[in-house]
C-alpha cells in the first residue's frame, strides 16, 4: 500500500475537535518556512491550523495509522499525509528526504470518531466487536487478548495500564466468563466484569478496562517512547515538540523524558551542573483546557499539554541521523 495520500476532501467537523488548538500552535513557535510534523492527524484540525501559519516554503507532514483518517486529507501542495504509525517517524520522513524538522505535535489518545463508531469497539456506550485497533491492518484485537491471555497476564495489564485496584478480580472474572463462551463483543466484556464494577462508578471502571486493553493491543507506550526519541534526534536546535496526553501513564513518560532525557526521570548533569537532557521543558506544569473550551468539548477535560525545546548542546546526547 502506498503510504501517501493527497486527495482533496474536506474534513467533517464531527470527526474530531482539535484540543487546545491555540496553545499547541503557540507552543510550536511556527516559522513560516519551517518543516513541521503532526503525528496524530485525525480530523486534520491541528494540521489545517498549522498550514495557515506556514508560508509557501513551509512544509507539513502528518501521520495517522487509522485508514478512516485518510478521508480527511488536505489538498495543499505543502502537505503530505502518511498512513503509518508514528513510531516509524524517522524512516518515513527519510523517504521524503526530510532529516531535520522545526517542530512536532502529538495529540495522543482516541479520536472522537473512533469513540463514536460502534464497530471500532472503543466506546463502552455501544455494543460492537471487541476490536480496539487503531490500525485495522494489524492482526491482534482486544478480543484476541481477552480470550487468549492467561489470568496473571490479564491482571498485570489491567493493573499497569488501567490502574485498576481490583485488577486480579477482573482478570479472574474474564477468564471464568470466556470458559463458557468467547468474549467477542463490548457488551460481552461488560457482562463478564459487571459484578466487579463499583456502584455509581461502572462507566469509569469500564473506561479504565478498555484503556488497558487498547494500550496493549496498539503497543501505545512503546510507540510513544520511540516517537519521543526519534523526534528529539530530528529536531533542529531550538525546535519544539508539543505532546498532549490524556492519562497519567502517558503524561508521566512525556514529563520524565522532557525533564531528564529518559523515561525513568533520572536527571544527569555535567561537570558544571548543567542537565544532560537533550530537551528543555518550556512549561513546568502541563497546560490544560480552559473552562470555555470544556464547555464546547468535554473530551478535552483530561488533556495535559507539555512543550519542550531542543537544546543547542545535545548532539552528543542522541545519535544523529
Amino acid at each position: 500500500m502506498n503510504p501517501t495520500v493527497e486527495t482533496p476532501n474536506p474534513a467533517p467537523t464531527a470527526y474530531h475537535l482539535p484540543v487546545m488548538l491555540e496553545p499547541c500552535l503557540d507552543g510550536l513557535n511556527i516559522r513560516p518556512d519551517g518543516i513541521y510534523v503532526d503525528v496524530t492527524f485525525g480530523g486534520g484540525g491541528h494540521s489545517r491550523a498549522i498550514l495557515q501559519r506556514l508560508g509557501d516554503e513551509g512544509r507539513l507532514y502528518a501521520f495517522d495509522q487509522d485508514a478512516d483518517a485518510l478521508a480527511n486529507s488536505i489538498d495543499d501542495p505543502r502537505f503530505t499525509l502518511i498512513n503509518e504509525n508514528f513510531k516509524h517517524l524517522r524512516n518515513f520522513l527519510r523517504l521524503y528526504g526530510v532529516r531535520r524538522i522545526d517542530g512536532l505535535l502529538a495529540d495522543l489518545g482516541v479520536s472522537s470518531h473512533q469513540f463514536d463508531v460502534a464497530e471500532r469497539g472503543f466506546s463502552t456506550r455501544f455494543d460492537g466487536p471487541l476490536d480496539l485497533r487503531m490500525d485495522r491492518r494489524s492482526g491482534t484485537t482486544a478480543a484476541d487478548l481477552v480470550n487468549n491471555a492467561d489470568e496473571p497476564e490479564l491482571a498485570r495489564l489491567l493493573s499497569l495500564y488501567g490502574e485498576l485496584p481490583n485488577a486480579g478480580a477482573l482478570a479472574h472474572a474474564i477468564v471464568s466468563a470466556r470458559s463458557q463462551a468467547p468474549i467477542d463483543t463490548t457488551s460481552a466484556l461488560r457482562e463478564a466484569v459487571s459484578r466487579h464494577l463499583p456502584r455509581n462508578r461502572e462507566n469509569k471502571f469500564l473506561a479504565m478496562i478498555f484503556q488497558a486493553l487498547r494500550i496493549e493491543v496498539n503497543g501505545e507506550l512503546e510507540a510513544l517512547r520511540q516517537l519521543l526519541q526519534q523526534a528529539t534526534d530530528l529536531l533542529v536546535p531550538g525546535g519544539r515538540i508539543c505532546v498532549m496526553a490524556y492519562h497519567s501513564i502517558e503524561d508521566r513518560l512525556v514529563k520524565n523524558y522532557f525533564r531528564a532525557g529518559n523515561f525513568e526521570g533520572t536527571i544527569e548533569k555535567d561537570f558544571f551542573g548543567n542537565p544532560l537532557a537533550p530537551l528543555a521543558p518550556v512549561n513546568r506544569k502541563p497546560i490544560t483546557a480552559t473552562d470555555d473550551e470544556l464547555a464546547h468539548n468535554n473530551r478535552a477535560r483530561s488533556a495535559k499539554l507539555r512543550i519542550a525545546e531542543k537544546r543547542d548542546n545535545n548532539e552528543t546526547t542522541h545519535q544523529t541521523i
